[in-house]
């Protein structure tokens, strides 16, 4: 789908001006630039679209997804739907947010340009070929121009299993972020790109990983230069 790896650099700081500091330090290296709006103690979005050119990507993650953001439905949302407003790259909404969260969403994104990335996540394991597609099929119906499945896998069948959703995606002309977090999904997230995927996460450093298995942005772009897939000089 891609012609080359897209690559999108998670930044997670408690700080806007950490954010920032750190978004313009790697900026040159990332396709996307994604601020996690959950790790910040005062969340905003107009410092970020003000200073950065590389396109955005604005999640708020919730705790019973993984995240940091432990406050009601309607704050979450707030920054969200601000960044919808101000034309931002991308956002992301997960698909088992409430039925109100999307409804507003979908309302926002009418008169935008940024585009919709609805997200699952699963940290215990990675479920069936039928539930995987299923996610993905709801991802489409409810308006996704991205879809976003992210799994935890304990051996290389799981792996395999949802680096094969890419074959789907492809039948239904859906961009896919698909691969396995967990040292058995660590190869997923350099060979998902090669496989149709629409992109790959990884970390400013291998400390500030934000998902389990991330890889930090100077060994990923390693690993694409040694296979040819990408320019070291992006």
């Amino acid at each position: 789908m891609n012609s080359h790896p897209r690559i999108c650099v998670s930044i997670g700081r408690e700080t806007i001006d950490d954010a920032l500091a750190i978004a313009d330090s790697v900026a040159p290296q990332a396709d996307v630039l994604e601020i996690r709006l959950d790790y910040l103690v005062l969340p905003a979005v107009s410092p970020f679209l003000n200073t950065l050119t590389t396109p955005l990507l604005f999640t708020n993650r919730p705790v019973w997804e993984g995240g940091a953001f432990a406050g009601d439905e309607e704050e979450r949302m707030g920054p969200l739907l601000e960044a919808v407003a101000e034309n931002s790259g991308y956002v992301d909404l997960e698909l088992l947010a409430p039925d109100d969260s999307h409804l507003r969403m979908r309302m926002a994104l009418q008169q935008s340009s940024t585009k919709l990335i609805l997200s699952w996540h699963n940290f215990q394991d990675t479920p069936t070929r039928e539930e995987l597609v299923g996610r993905m099929a709801l991802m489409q119906d409810r308006g996704a121009d991205i879809g976003k499945i992210i799994t935890t896998a304990h051996n290389h069948q799981d792996v395999l299993r949802v680096l094969q959703l890419q074959e789907v995606a492809e039948q239904l002309r859906f961009p896919l972020i698909a691969f396995c977090m967990g040292r058995p999904g660590v190869v997923s997230r350099v060979a998902t790109c090669n496989l149709g995927g629409y992109m790959t996460y990884c970390a400013v450093s291998d400390q500030e990983a934000t998902a389990p298995g991330q890889l930090s942005v100077m060994a990923l772009r390693e690993i694409f230069s040694l296979m040819g897939g990408r320019k070291n000089d992006h």
